[in-house]
């Protein structure tokens, strides 16, 4: 007989979704920061405004929480594994529809891809655009974040099947997640320094960030087991989740040590090796101390704020932030026909959140919202049913 799931694990934790949009926002403002040339021109801001595509760390953690706490609920509570079939289905569903649209729409609309050809095309449609050097086309550079995100959702069934194993153990199951995360980054990283691999090209690949992906892994299977009852030695994160300006001061510490030389330049040059790791660890630290104060500890006025029905809705439409945003800028200057590297930051930043939102907003009530709902008729949910209950498996959650 199926095993009783506690109420308290099944919950969503829809706080959470608006954790996304400060990635989103910081994004933009990275982009911002890029395109007025204060990267690299204000001594003074430029530092931070480098610094906010740490934003992609907290994607990346925020992912590997959400997407692997499912299998280390199913594997906690003696239920059938996620569905490969139904997981892969609905991270298609949530992802490629909105994609496909921006890339038709800035390969066709933007006057700098005019001369996109066929492979490029293909390219993008595919997510392969990383691959190869310098295959990023305008309007969509941001799209490499999210080409190295699917690469992940492709291999995740598995890295769950094998990090996980057959019973639950959550001490050795977290161990051997951070192990093997760290140790994928940390030898990727070595083959940089001794240059078999590029720092051009391979810092945008998946290994790069197996730290990340892995962080978010280990806390949802910490998180799994607190909730469960047999986490007890990490209850320590639950009382960190009730101090949240004690976590975000340590996310702001480390963000400002990242603001230094040590992360590496501030514009597009390459990074060394060392500064390309010292900046994975830095944006970890960051983007982990966001997510703690949120996915740990009890109900609080801070969840409260994130949860709220504006936080839940810029949640649901981050994603749209996230893919329209630099068209929105590019467009800005196109419109204004002001020179790159020019412009109030403020007022670009602001201009291009309204706009990226109203696109956002446009792209999730008619084509996510619509794919979504659609895409829950198939394939069906499998039940196991009982003579006294029934289970249904638990679907994974939405990123």
């Amino acid at each position: 007989m199926s095993a009783p799931i506690p109420d308290q694990v099944l919950r969503r934790l829809p706080a959470l979704d608006a954790v996304r949009v400060i990635g989103a926002l910081a994004v933009v403002g990275h982009h911002v920061g890029f395109a007025t040339g204060r990267n690299t021109g204000d001594a003074a801001l430029g530092p931070w405004l480098s610094r906010l595509d740490v934003g992609v760390a907290v994607f990346f953690v925020l992912s590997g929480f959400l997407l692997f706490r499912p299998y280390a609920h199913a594997l906690a509570t003696a239920q059938p594994r996620p569905s490969t079939r139904r997981y892969l289905w609905r991270r298609a569903a949530r992802v490629l529809p909105a994609y496909w649209v921006a890339v038709v729409v800035c390969l066709l609309v933007l006057p700098q891809n005019q001369a996109a050809g066929t492979d490029d095309w293909l390219r993008h449609a595919t997510l392969t655009q990383i691959y190869q050097h310098g295959q990023l086309k305008h309007g969509l550079g941001q799209t490499w974040s999210l080409a190295t995100e699917v690469a992940f959702y492709l291999a995740l069934p598995a890295l769950a099947m094998v990090l996980l194993g057959r019973r639950w153990h959550p001490g050795r199951r977290v161990l051997g997640i951070v192990v093997a995360a760290v140790g994928v980054t940390v030898g990727w990283v070595i083959l940089m320094a001794t240059g078999t691999l590029s720092l051009g090209l391979h810092t945008m690949w998946l290994p790069s960030y197996a730290g990340w992906f892995g962080a978010g892994m280990a806390l949802a299977t910490v998180h799994v087991a607190l909730r469960t009852g047999s986490g007890q030695r990490w209850r320590w994160l639950d009382d960190l989740g009730t101090a949240p300006l004690a976590c975000w001061a340590i996310a702001l510490a480390a963000l400002a040590v990242a603001a230094t030389p040590v992360a590496g330049p501030r514009d597009l040059a390459e990074p060394t090796a060392g500064e390309f790791g010292a900046k994975l660890f830095l944006y970890l630290l960051v983007a982990v101390m966001l997510l703690v104060p949120i996915a740990f500890g009890p109900p609080s006025r801070t969840k409260a704020v994130f949860d709220s029905l504006l936080g839940r809705w810029l949640g649901r439409v981050s994603y749209g932030l996230f893919l329209w945003h630099p068209l929105v800028l590019e467009g800005i200057y196109l419109i204004e026909d002001r020179p790159e590297f020019t412009g109030d930051p403020l007022r670009i930043f602001l201009l291009t959140v309204a706009g990226g939102l109203l696109l956002a907003a446009v792209s999730y009530y008619a084509i996510e919202r619509p794919i979504q709902l659609w895409s829950r008729q198939w394939p069906r949910r499998r039940r196991i049913t009982t003579d006294n209950q029934s289970t249904v498996t638990v679907a994974t959650a939405a990123s």
